[in-house]
């Protein structure tokens, strides 16, 4: 196929997903034939719930190639879950589901269908339950990938924070040299790869103002030599900043990405400037993975106003690349 398709995970059941999925699809045209990982059950009742029609395609993964896949369907790969209705609470009920949709998903990037995978919203509450940070880290070990990285992805700002989804007590004894490197050495790929230029990469500190009351700053002790020396290897990265000022629109306008120390310091200034335009993409899988930048939402189910342009920028995305 000219352009391999992308696999599109429908994720926790009880979410906006399908409902930014079938509003992604009227959007516009994509040129790449997607395949959608779902149940039928679940998506006739939230097609009929929420309005929509398409015809549907089922498809059988293990002879995936011998079908003429395009977008006047949907493409789907039915994984079993018996809704009793549209929408339900968010339950340990669907773990089996989500875990069956990814397994099928990493089976068709191994049989070399694609390399392009995304997935809706996950409840790390129920399927991971603490024994993954998050999709990033279950990703990574299914696929044995030792490094990894969250990069938040906007054409005009990224960030990446170093620890993801810590406890801030938690996030100062994880903040390491080699963590750092790993990070912007991922970053750095990434840009040459599907930007064509080095990035230029501004890092906060992990302190107020860059500044401890303890003996031990982490952002003398750690992260100014590994910024040196990551400099000397030609890297365009410079801090640590301060992350209360490094947001505001004339220092921000000077990098392409914010390195930050833990999940919301560089996640909340990055969506209250762009809110949902942005996409989630993991660094260092053996294929790109991107997620829409947004949960479940469980109070907006049912009501048909969610916001798609994440989705779409995601689709978009891989539909260049």
């Amino acid at each position: 196929m000219k352009n391999k398709p992308i696999i599109i995970i429908n994720g926790e059941p009880n979410s906006i997903f399908l409902e930014i999925f079938f509003k992604s699809l009227k959007y516009k045209k994509y040129k790449s034939p997607i395949i959608l990982i779902s149940s039928l059950k679940l998506l006739k009742l939230q097609m009929k719930k929420l309005k929509f029609r398409m015809d549907i395609r089922l498809i059988n993964y293990k002879s995936i190639n011998n079908y003429k896949l395009n977008n006047n369907y949907i493409n789907l790969i039915d994984i079993e879950y018996n809704p009793r209705q549209a929408f339900e609470k968010i339950s340990n009920k669907s773990n089996l589901y989500i875990k069956k949709s990814f397994d099928k998903a990493l089976k068709l990037i191994k049989l070399g269908t694609s390399s392009k995978l995304i997935n809706g919203p996950i409840s790390k509450k129920n399927f991971l339950n603490k024994k993954y940070l998050g999709i990033t880290e279950y990703l990574a070990k299914k696929t044995n990938s030792k490094k990894n990285a969250m990069l938040i992805y906007n054409k005009k700002l990224s960030v990446c924070p170093v620890t993801t989804h810590l406890p801030l007590k938690m996030v100062a004894k994880k903040i390491t040299k080699k963590k750092l490197y790993e990070k912007i050495q991922l970053i750095n790929n990434f840009y040459k790869k599907y930007r064509n230029f080095k990035p230029k990469i501004a890092v906060l500190g992990l302190n107020p103002h860059c500044e401890s009351i303890n003996k031990f700053n982490e952002d003398e002790k750690i992260l100014k030599p590994a910024i040196k020396h990551l400099t000397k290897l030609k890297y365009k990265v410079s801090g640590p900043y301060p992350a209360d000022t490094i947001f505001l629109k004339n220092n921000r306008k000077k990098f392409d990405v914010i390195v930050g120390m833990y999940h919301d310091q560089v996640l909340t200034p990055l969506k209250t400037i762009y809110e949902y335009d942005a996409i989630n993409i993991t660094l260092g899988l053996p294929f790109i993975r991107i997620s829409p930048d947004h949960g479940p939402n469980i109070k907006m189910l049912g009501k048909n106003i969610s916001n798609p342009l994440s989705l779409v920028n995601a689709i978009t995305f891989m539909d260049k690349n």
